[in-house]
């Protein structure tokens, strides 16, 4: 009972954190008026094939808490990342949640965006993989060969460091950029070597193809998982942000604890065996939290890792990318 005690204060004092943050940043810098215009009635959500997200929109529990306020749900659903900062930056959503990645290639192409919130780390959900029958045993062995992945996703700095671990220079392999579908294919037709990949896509893999794990993530990446908003929606919907973060928050603490719950919802929703779902899922961390400054510093080492690279077209500065009084 007590330990029960405990950890429902420890879930309230996030959930009281994660809210005060919002308002504050929310509030921060508004434009003469924006402070007292019309709070959006519809929320505009991107998420990926799996995640937090999804679980939330499976459960149905936000629509239920906005109805009260008269805020209605539409769901976009993108393939990974990069494509999804660009449906926030073009205006067609106004939150969504991406790897480590994706919003450092986002933010270096301009793109008005705010870091809200992050998982914990999960770090085995993302991996680099070879057929089962491949000769390659080690990440040094990529030298020279194909490598697909999604450009400027979580992945892509998996591979960085896999490499740079492995003494192999970026230049020295041939990546080829392609979205999770289209990896697939060429890695089933050997159109490529390897392939680095995240979870629902790894655990598929490994369960319908037999692929083969030459590294994950442990102790090379972090692998959160972040949530970001539009700048303009962020700092003129703080209300509507508040219960997005609060509902994201309950429904994390909902799945630490209901992993057979969390396996039906999410087969049921991304239309995946649920044994790919079952071991995708006990690889997944769940906690939101404001992003702290240690967080801030390791998004900001891999943007500078980039940068270095020039996979991104200028160096930039992540803390710009919170809203002032959230720094």
């Amino acid at each position: 009972m007590m330990a029960q005690q405990h950890k429902l204060l420890a879930r309230r004092r996030t959930i009281g954190l994660l809210l005060s943050t919002a308002f504050a940043a929310g509030f921060s810098g508004l434009a003469p008026g924006l402070a007292h215009a019309q709070a959006a009635k519809v929320v505009r959500i991107g998420y990926q094939k799996y995640g937090t997200l999804t679980l939330l929109k499976g459960r149905g529990t936000l629509e239920k808490r906005l109805a009260q306020q008269g805020v209605t749900v539409q769901w976009t659903e993108f393939p990974a990342g990069p494509q999804l900062l660009e449906g926030l930056n073009v205006g067609s959503i106004d939150f969504g949640t991406v790897g480590e990645a994706p919003p450092i290639f986002a933010q270096a192409a301009g793109a008005a965006l705010v870091y809200v919130g992050n998982e914990p780390p999960s770090p085995h959900s993302e991996a680099i993989v070879v057929p089962k029958d491949s000769k390659l045993t080690s990440v040094a062995q990529l030298k020279g060969k194909r490598v697909a992945l999604n450009k400027g996703s979580n992945v892509h700095y998996l591979l960085l460091r896999a490499l740079e671990q492995a003494g192999v220079a970026y230049k020295d392999i041939q990546p080829v950029y392609l979205p999770p579908a289209d990896a697939r294919a060429a890695f089933e037709r050997g159109s490529v070597d390897a392939w680095v990949i995240w979870d629902p896509f790894f655990a598929a893999a490994q369960k319908q193809i037999g692929a083969r794990v030459l590294v994950d993530g442990k102790g090379l990446v972090s692998n959160h998982q972040f949530y970001l908003a539009a700048r303009d929606w962020a700092r003129g919907n703080p209300a509507l942000q508040q219960i997005l973060l609060e509902e994201i928050a309950k429904v994390d603490d909902w799945g630490r604890d209901n992993a057979r719950e969390v396996s039906a919802i999410l087969s049921a929703q991304t239309g995946l065996d649920p044994a790919v779902v079952e071991l995708a899922a006990s690889r997944y961390s769940y906690g939101v939290k404001p992003v702290s400054d240690a967080v801030l510093r390791e998004q900001q080492k891999i943007a500078d890792a980039f940068a270095g690279l020039k996979l991104i077209p200028k160096p930039i500065v992540i803390k710009d990318a919170v809203l002032a009084s959230a720094k």
